[in-house]
């Protein structure tokens, strides 16, 4: 069967035509000649994400981003083309995430091992998304900048009050302080100089104070030498053991034990001892006011006296 040139070319150019729209589709990212499912995801803010962007699966690309369509809610519907060979549980998440910093915005699909249920065509996947290096950066810098305009601030307001103090007044104030500083440095520095001076035409007895003290301090070592030879502990030790004695005695003289004791506690010695001095007395005034009755020489055999008791009012006498 031959045919004529005009079914030739209504052939040719519906080829042609066939081969534009497909072209056309797969340049937008979007291949006529598979039977890839399209499912959705919803997300508030895409990031930069763009149509034709990859889907990837642990790193491994198994489709693309076909269309990107603003719902009526604001929010953004975001079209995958994800091939057939892979099999994804519903409950799967499509995290938008940064491939690098040259690199734009993808889309991985973290899968939910434990779901067994495999999307179907139409589809949808719950949205996540993960900031990038530039978004962590920005994020950080954020609150960093607040404080820093605060900052910018607080010091706009201070030089705005230091301004409103350091009036001309406040200045001529300021200037003379300065001025009276520089005087008192330099009369310290004059003081300064003077004591240089002194020090100078007394250095050779300040020397001489300094030897004297190094030998004293030497003569203190060696006494702290001969006190440490010293046997101090046994010293400390006999002159607790003799208070230990004293104070034995001084118990026993207070419970009444021993000659001193009974002294001072037993009245009947004490009268006893009382009336022994009291007889003493009387003897010695006895013998005082006649000494013949105790010392009698005699050359011709004189007969002795005979004793009288002296009375005890002469002791008064």
């Amino acid at each position: 069967m031959k045919l004529s040139r005009e079914i030739k070319t209504a052939i040719l150019v519906i080829s042609a035509i066939l081969l534009f729209i497909w072209g056309y589709s797969f340049l937008k990212g979007k291949d006529l000649l598979t039977s890839d499912k399209n499912v959705f995801v919803v997300y508030d803010n895409i990031l930069g994400l763009a149509p034709s962007a990859p889907v990837t699966l642990n790193g491994f690309r198994i489709g693309k981003v076909n269309k990107i369509k603003i719902n009526p809610d604001g929010k953004l519907l975001v079209e995958l083309q994800i091939q057939n060979d892979f099999p994804i549980s519903k409950s799967s998440v499509a995290e938008i995430y940064d491939s690098g910093l040259v690199g734009g915005k993808e889309i991985a699909i973290i899968p939910n091992l434990e779901d067994k249920s495999v999307i179907d065509d139409g589809d949808f996947l719950k949205p996540s998304r993960k900031l990038g290096l530039t978004e962590n950066i920005a994020e950080k810098l954020e609150p960093l900048e607040k404080k820093i305009q605060l900052l910018l601030d607080n010091a706009n307001v201070m030089l705005a009050n230091i301004n409103q103090v350091l009036d001309a007044s406040t200045q001529a104030n300021i200037k003379n302080s300065f001025a009276e500083l520089n005087k008192t440095l330099a009369e310290f520095s004059q003081l300064s100089k003077s004591a240089n001076q002194m020090i100078a035409e007394n250095k050779t007895k300040l020397n001489s104070t300094i030897t004297n003290f190094d030998k004293t301090s030497a003569n203190f070592a060696a006494m702290s030498d001969s006190l440490a030879k010293a046997n101090l502990g046994q010293t400390v030790k006999n002159l607790e053991k003799t208070l230990s004695s004293v104070d034995k005695i001084m118990a026993d003289m207070e419970a009444g034990n021993g000659t001193m004791g009974k002294l001072m506690k037993d009245d009947k010695m004490y009268n006893n001892f009382t009336d022994a001095s009291k007889e003493l007395e009387l003897l010695l005034q006895d013998l005082r006011l006649h000494p013949t009755r105790y010392i009698n020489v005699s050359l011709f055999g004189k007969k002795e006296k005979p004793y009288i008791a002296p009375k005890e009012e002469s002791s008064k006498e």
